[in-house]
């Protein structure tokens, strides 16, 4: 570059004093959403550590910046995973039915919050939750419901769950062998992310380390008889919903992935196998371009993860292979209708960072679980990315910008920062003990609500452009007997069932527990003779005891 353009880009900004003064900008100094600054224009020097082989490389290759896959959307779309559960089985096997018609290409399961911590429907402290904001299982039979008419054999399915995931996992093959399904071709995903969970989302059982031994027991049952199941989603998404930065949200959840591959590494197992079956789960938030880089900054660094500090060999086991979902916290009720706006714009970014799975989520969710319509909407709004908009017709179309690469390599940098500072701390497993995350997410949080409140973060409808917002019609509502019919079922379900099979199975869960022995084996066993998800969770909390949220510095 010569000296000659240097110059005249110094004389341009130089002249910027005089040009502010007729025509002043928008703001003083101008920052992303994670509170980065933005220059007034990016030129070649600003991503002066960019270089095209190192931190490019071809798509498909290490560090993979470009995508995990060589051709990428030119092969085939991203999944589009739209995430549903409320109610009963029943009501969302229809839900279920009716988006496979519409297009969707793979299954998100969503579990009511009972479900998601271990307790059965009937069980007191249930009262008032079943089927509220996902669906209601409490037994295998439950399960069967869930994917009537459905050939898992032929779907992908994820499935929302962290503390009880094996417990739902071994419901879900059950099933599927019940269908005559071979488990080895089984495709999906369960969360199974517990570190996540205690500082940001709350859906927690036991402590940490038994926690992060179930994992590795899990990890190592699918390596053996279910090998095209992704046994974590490492999710970045409910970090970035409670409040963090965009640098937060990578360098915890890669800190979490660093933390849980150790873990898989000291129970023996290889990181080049159970390595390619890790995957993550991203925010779309409302800063397009930062959102973009921040999915590419964290491809490669978790490629230089696994490759320097673990050792890995297998390009597949470097990969990250993610899925995401459109940010949740950004969506009003002020102005509902602006939520498709945002989620198209959030959508977009995700595609153009290279997801590989999406869920846009609808425009009425600041009031009540989607409608069908709001749901197909969304649903389009992918549809309409893929096939009319040109943005998944070329790798990273926007790579090389100067202000891409410059955001990728500063947001890679401060993530690096923050995951050193966990390892001097001893890891993530302890940063979550010391309450280190949660303070510095809420301290992410605070600054970003005191911004919206100074109006110097404007959210359209929200403190700026208000007008009188109208409750939208159709809001889905769940039946209010739900509850009662699940009792019914349960009722049924231990007056039918081989009550002393169950107890010898839980017998075997128990002692499987207190020793080192992996406890997918037992706990498969036990679904299979109808024992409650209650029921298999209270023998694991008798032996690993439940976390108390409280700092043990």
């Amino acid at each position: 570059m010569s000296e000659e353009f240097k110059q005249k880009v110094l004389n341009w900004e130089a002249k910027f004093g005089e040009t502010l003064k007729k025509r002043p900008e928008r703001r003083e100094e101008f920052r992303t959403v994670s509170e980065l600054p933005v220059k007034r224009a990016y030129w070649p020097w600003d991503a002066d550590e960019f270089d095209p082989e190192s931190n490019l490389g071809v798509p498909g290759s290490y560090p993979f910046t470009r995508g995990v896959q060589p051709n990428m959307y030119r092969g085939r779309f991203w999944t589009m995973r739209q995430y549903a559960g409320f109610g009963s089985a029943e009501e969302t096997n229809e839900r279920f039915k009716y988006l496979i018609s519409q297009g969707q290409t793979g299954l998100s399961v969503a579990f009511d919050l009972p479900t998601q911590i271990g307790y059965d429907s009937d069980m007191e402290i249930s009262a008032g939750e079943v089927g509220k904001v996902g669906v209601a299982i409490d037994t295998i039979e439950d399960m069967k419901r869930l994917f009537d008419g459905i050939d898992l054999a032929a779907v992908s399915t994820s499935m929302t769950i962290n503390s009880p995931a094996a417990i739902l996992l071994a419901m879900y093959i059950g099933t599927a062998e019940e269908q005559g399904a071979d488990p080895a071709k089984l495709r999906g995903t369960i969360q199974n992310d517990i570190l996540k969970e205690y500082p940001a989302r709350g859906t927690y059982i036991f402590p940490p380390k038994p926690s992060m031994r179930i994992i590795t027991d899990i990890f190592g049952y699918c390596n053996q008889h279910v090998p095209q199941w992704n046994t974590i989603s490492i999710s970045g998404y409910h970090i970035r919903e409670a409040g963090s930065t965009a640098v937060q949200e990578v360098a915890f959840t890669l800190a979490n992935g660093i933390a849980y591959v150790q873990a898989a590494i000291d129970a023996g197992l290889d990181v080049n196998s159970f390595g390619e079956r890790l995957s993550f789960f991203f925010n779309a938030h409302q800063d397009f371009l930062e959102e973009i880089a921040k999915f590419r900054a964290a491809r490669r660094l978790w490629a230089r993860i696994m490759k320097e500090r673990f050792n890995a060999t297998n390009p597949r086991a470097m990969m990250l292979r993610f899925h995401t979902q459109t940010a949740g916290c950004t969506l009003t009720a002020q102005q509902p209708e602006n939520n498709v706006v945002r989620v198209a714009y959030q959508a977009l970014s995700a595609v153009l960072g290279g997801t590989q799975s999406l869920h846009t989520n609808s425009r009425d969710e600041a009031f009540a679980l989607p409608s069908q319509e709001s749901v197909q909407i969304a649903l389009r709004t992918q549809q309409i990315i893929g096939y009319e908009t040109g943005a998944a017709d070329s790798v990273d179309p926007l790579a090389g910008s100067y202000y891409i690469e410059a955001l990728t390599d500063e947001i890679e940098r401060l993530s690096v920062e923050y995951i050193k500072k966990i390892d001097e701390m001893g890891g993530a497993v302890r940063a979550v003990e010391c309450g280190f995350i949660e303070d510095e997410i809420h301290e992410s949080a605070y600054k970003f609500q005191k911004a919206i409140e100074s109006e110097d973060r404007i959210i359209v409808g929200v403190n700026r452009f208000q007008t009188e917002t109208v409750q939208p019609s159709g809001l889905l509502k769940v039946d209010p007997t739900v509850r009662e019919r699940q009792i019914e079922r349960l009722q049924q379900i231990r007056q039918q069932r081989n009550n002393a099979a169950v107890a010898s199975a839980l017998s075997e869960l128990e002692k499987a527990a207190r020793s080192t022995e992996n406890v997918m084996p037992p706990i498969f066993k036990a679904v299979k003779e109808r024992a409650t998800l209650g029921e298999i969770c209270n023998v694991l909390r008798n032996v690993f005891g439940e976390y108390t949220h409280a700092s043990q510095c």
